[in-house]
């Protein structure tokens, strides 16, 4: 049994865990009373800005160290000369222990109750995790102190959710408006604080996967207080970016026994330890200074203030994946995130476990392509001698000739673009591509259900001159033969043609491998729209005025669907992915190439779909209204029109429904959205010099990122 003295010092320990504070409403009402503003306080307290008094002020965060004692001998004078009226000393009720109510008491001393019991204490929302008040830590104890409680976490694991933005202050600012207190002035204990220390990270999304490593966003500040400088410079290439070897902090990485991938320390470092057992330790840092976060992927997020940058991220981590580099490496990885390679299966011999293949995943060994999927410079055709020609699978780069116009169309005042939501996601869907490597065939009998490269002569097929050819990126007829992907040449077909293909690369193993990655894109895509107010059930006229209004009406989720679309569109051109450097030689081999989704027939296949989608959508459109378009641009098509509204033109059954196989305007993947008006002349005269209205129709000198 324990002594009295024992247990009179485990009494004294508990009290010395209880907020060393007045809370935070008093402490700013001390610091009015007395007549002293923000950046004075600041000043006296050495700090570097303010934002770190309005952080203790509104409760974000708390003092540490040196700065704690200083903080309360000041507050206790304050609460001496200016005390609050009407408030008095009481012991707090039992229940204050998980929510303090922000009152106004008197600061007394360490165990001072921060509330009357006449004050009810707010109801605790259950959680997987208990929430505590936050305690100040012992001298030596390096343990997180939590300024806000966090929302209830699914996972008890991550309790503070996947990643936060460090201040120059040591704030690190997490999703749900939480801020812990971050000890770290070096790299290294930032990486062993956030493995062992933070509760940040992201549960795995699928059964067979792995976590997602804590991402730990550094302000510029941050990177400055961590050894690292404001900004890097002396590179051509933004991508090509990172620290040399003999830098400082690169040293104490490597003394520390943790290891940099192959891109170094650049924008989007990844610091980790080979992993032992099931255990992984990795940490992923971005630097904003770096111009880690693309403004064309994440428009003005790196000016925000860092609660902001966080929840930005934090809801992209939510919805899509943990950021793990640009969004193009983020859409990549969600494909291996959510198909992942591999999965453990008992031997039938031993009874141990082992690592087998997933089925309908693309396995750990990269694959070599057929030589008409490959690129110039791919070994398989300098090595082989391959010239037999290329897939040419691109999106839409098309402008109709003016030739073509009639007097009628001419007349009409304005001309209109149209763009479809995320088309080559909605693309990805249900598509089945091949999972084996390609087997070569002579003249095959074309089946549509099996994905490939065909080489097939397409150059007999006559359509309207006012449309675009369905089987060439330029819109224009085909010569002769030409390899195409299955899709391309299903769509002759469907339009009444015979094809005999020469010869094919096919692949017997087959699958629908992106539909879980559609389906989550497609998800976030529909549910950040429906947030900034552009939901399915709109009718078309409110759906054209929600996405009028849709920028404006949250700064931070509208940086979030950019994202997402440049998610889409990067992860598809990341399938095939070129060789950087101006060091290159065709013929070797680049790092893209060791991946299991460098697979460019992949890719081809997805764009192959969109461009028939938009064709069919195209020639459908001819049949229904007999408008035909003036240009095309990937996914964004433009139409002469008599006003200014999607409304003139788009046909409409009796019932008021859109009719079904042409473009219909609406909030989800493959439907369209207004892109820009301009008027008529103005696209006659683009035409006329060679340029692509589609291009620019949106104002302002647009141009449309066409996938890569």
């Amino acid at each position: 049994m324990a002594s009295e003295e024992e247990l009179f010092s485990n009494i004294d320990a508990l009290l010395e865990e209880e907020p060393q504070l007045p809370p935070p409403a008093e402490r700013a009402r001390l610091r009015e009373a007395a007549g002293i503003t923000q950046v004075r306080l600041a000043q006296a307290l050495a700090l570097k800005s303010t934002q770190s008094i309005k952080n203790w002020e509104n409760g974000r965060s708390e003092p540490t160290g040196s700065r704690l004692a200083a903080y309360q001998r000041l507050l206790r004078g304050w609460a001496t000369k200016y005390p609050a009226t009407g408030t008095a000393p009481a012991a707090a009720p039992a229940s204050t222990a998980v929510t303090r109510p922000q009152v106004p008491t008197m600061f007394t001393g360490p165990a001072a109750p921060e509330a009357p019991e006449s004050v009810p204490t707010a109801p605790v929302q259950a959680s997987t995790t208990p929430e505590r008040p936050a305690a100040r830590p012992s001298s030596t104890s390096r343990r997180p102190v939590e300024k806000k409680p966090a929302a209830p976490a699914l996972d008890p694991r991550f309790p503070h959710g996947p990643l936060a933005v460090l201040d120059g202050d040591g704030s690190a600012y997490g999703t749900g408006g939480i801020v812990l207190e971050c000890p770290a002035t070096t790299v290294v204990e930032l990486v062993e604080w956030t493995l062992r220390e933070s509760g940040f990270g992201a549960p795995k999304l699928n059964r067979y996967g792995k976590d997602s490593d804590p991402l730990i966003v550094l302000t510029a500040a941050a990177a400055v207080r961590l050894g690292l400088p404001e900004r890097l410079e002396g590179h051509e290439q933004r991508r090509s970016l990172r620290l040399p070897e003999d830098h400082p902090v690169v040293k104490q990485v490597a003394k520390a026994k943790w290891q940099l991938t192959q891109r170094g320390f650049g924008p989007w470092a990844r610091i980790y330890r080979k992993a032992q057992g099931r255990e992984r330790e990795c940490v992923q840092l971005a630097i904003l200074s770096w111009d880690a976060l693309d403004e064309r992927s994440w428009p003005g997020v790196s000016d925000m203030e860092p609660a902001d940058i966080a929840r930005v991220l934090g809801v992209y981590a939510q919805r899509v994946i943990t950021p793990r580099g640009s969004t193009a490496v983020s859409g990549l990885e969600l494909m291996t995130a959510l198909r992942p390679p591999t999965k453990p299966e008992r031997d039938a011999e031993t009874g141990n476990w082992v690592s087998s293949y997933n089925p309908g995943s693309l396995g750990t060994a990269p694959m070599d392509p057929a030589p008409p999927e490959a690129t110039p410079e791919h070994p398989v055709v300098v090595n082989s001698g391959w010239t037999g020609g290329f897939l040419n699978e691109e999106a839409y780069q098309w402008v109709r000739s003016v030739e073509t116009l009639t007097d009628e169309e001419c007349t009409l005042p304005l001309a209109i673009g149209l763009d479809l939501n995320t088309a080559f996601l909605a693309a990805a869907a249900r598509l089945v591509v091949g999972l084996s490597a390609p087997d070569h065939f002579h003249a095959p009998k074309f089946n549509p259900k099996i994905p490939g490269s065909w080489l097939v002569d397409l150059s007999h097929i006559e359509l309207d001159s006012r449309l675009p050819s369905p089987f060439t990126p330029d819109g224009t007829r085909p010569t002769g033969p030409a390899w195409y992907q299955t899709h391309t040449i299903a769509y002759a077909q469907e339009l009444g043609y015979d094809v005999h293909p020469i010869e094919a690369y096919l692949r017997r193993e087959t699958g629908a491998y992106l539909d879980p990655w559609h389906d989550r894109l497609k998800n976030a895509y529909v549910d950040t729209l429906a947030d900034l107010g552009v939901t399915r059930d709109l009718d078309d006229r409110q759906f054209l005025a929600a996405m009028e209004q849709h920028k404006q009406v949250d700064p931070a989720l509208s940086a979030v669907l950019s994202a997402i679309k440049a998610t889409v569109k990067g992860g598809v051109g990341k399938l095939r992915e070129r060789p950087q450097g101006k060091n290159y030689k065709e013929g070797e081999r680049w790092p893209a190439l060791e991946r299991p989704t460098w697979r460019p027939d992949i890719r081809a296949a997805v764009i192959s779909k969109a461009r028939v989608n938009m064709h069919r959508k195209l020639n459908n459109m001819a049949k229904m209204t007999g408008l035909f378009p003036l240009a095309v641009l990937s996914d964004c098509v433009v139409y002469p029109s008599p006003g200014d509204s999607p409304l003139n033109f788009l046909p409409y059954a009796a019932s008021g429904k859109p009719q079904p196989g042409a473009f219909r305007l609406g909030p989800t993947p493959g439907l369209a959205k207004l892109e820009g008006v301009q008027s008529m002349l103005w696209a006659v005269d683009l035409m006329e010099k060679g340029l692509n209205p589609a291009r620019h129709i949106k104002g302002g000198d647009a141009v449309l990122d066409e996938g890569e």
